[in-house]
């Protein structure tokens, strides 16, 4: 969550050079290489067995494309902290989609998190004049990485009992460089090639593609495997307060009061969501 945190700022400082597609495009491939190459060196490399071909392409498509295209997008036009906070409610629909998709039961305790989380997303929104104080087409591709990443957690609970942390991540960045592709060739290449990589700019996709779009998203594979989605899904409420912290460094990020308060009450409404939940558990255990 950390280093989920540092990517927004990272990722801000990239689009000082280069658009979305073409940011995403890089971390990935970059990803992708150093994972192979560390495959190959340490560990002997697993294939992928014919009957999960569909699983990895459809997961891939959720996480990394479609889930990158609505953070990139999202992050080119919103603050860093904002979009940090409404990545971190993906924990709080996650039992939504639970049950629709696996029957589980929503919990007056779930229902009450989701509203207080929701009220205090409003009081980061909008103003003292009652204006949306972010661009509406920017949380709107917020919003639809969240969604892409509820259903990349399904999918991906599935993977994790046939395959390592290291294959999966492996695999699903490579496949997800090649959906950005086309989208790179048409849309921005043209750019891309104009500009002139410097210290700053390479460093800083260096760190996307190695710590945020590798080691982190490893270590969260891991986290599925062993303790659940629900449960993992928690931890991203820690994102919005690493990246306050660093946008606030690093970026010199304004925040007014009612950014502090709504983060404060978005926060503890997905915590709120998830108290019953892990208390069921607990006393089960």
């Amino acid at each position: 969550m950390l280093l989920w945190g540092l990517s927004y700022i990272w990722t801000k400082i990239v689009f000082k050079y280069y658009e979305p597609l073409t940011t995403v495009f890089l971390r990935l491939v970059i990803s992708s290489i150093i994972l192979l190459i560390f495959i190959h060196l340490f560990r002997k490399p697993r294939k992928i067995k014919k009957e999960h071909y569909k699983l990895f392409a459809i997961s891939a498509l959720f996480n990394p494309f479609l889930y990158f295209l609505g953070e990139s997008f999202g992050l080119s036009l919103v603050s860093s902290t904002m979009s940090a906070v409404i990545i971190s409610t993906i924990p709080l629909f996650t039992p939504v989609v639970a049950y629709f998709s696996l029957k589980e039961r929503l919990s007056v305790i779930n229902l009450i998190g989701i509203l207080i989380s929701f009220s205090g997303i409003m009081v980061m929104l909008f103003d003292n004049e009652l204006q949306i104080s972010e661009n509406p087409l920017g949380l709107l591709f917020l919003f639809g990485a969240v969604t892409a990443a509820l259903i990349y957690g399904i999918l991906l609970k599935k993977l994790t009992s046939s395959y390592s942390s290291l294959t999966i991540i492996t695999y699903q960045n490579a496949i997800g460089a090649f959906y950005f592709l086309p989208l790179f060739l048409f849309f921005e290449f043209d750019q891309f090639i104009q500009i002139r990589p410097n210290t700053e700019l390479i460093t800083t996709l260096l760190l996307l593609a190695v710590f945020a779009s590798s080691v982190a998203y490893i270590l969260y594979t891991t986290v599925v495997r062993s303790i659940g989605i629900s449960k993992g899904n928690i931890y991203t409420n820690l994102i919005p307060g690493f990246t306050a912290l660093f946008s606030y460094f690093i970026l010199a990020e304004e925040f007014p009061f009612s950014k502090i308060i709504g983060m404060i009450i978005v926060i503890l409404g997905v915590i709120l969501s998830q108290t019953n939940r892990l208390t069921y558990k607990k006393n089960i255990g």
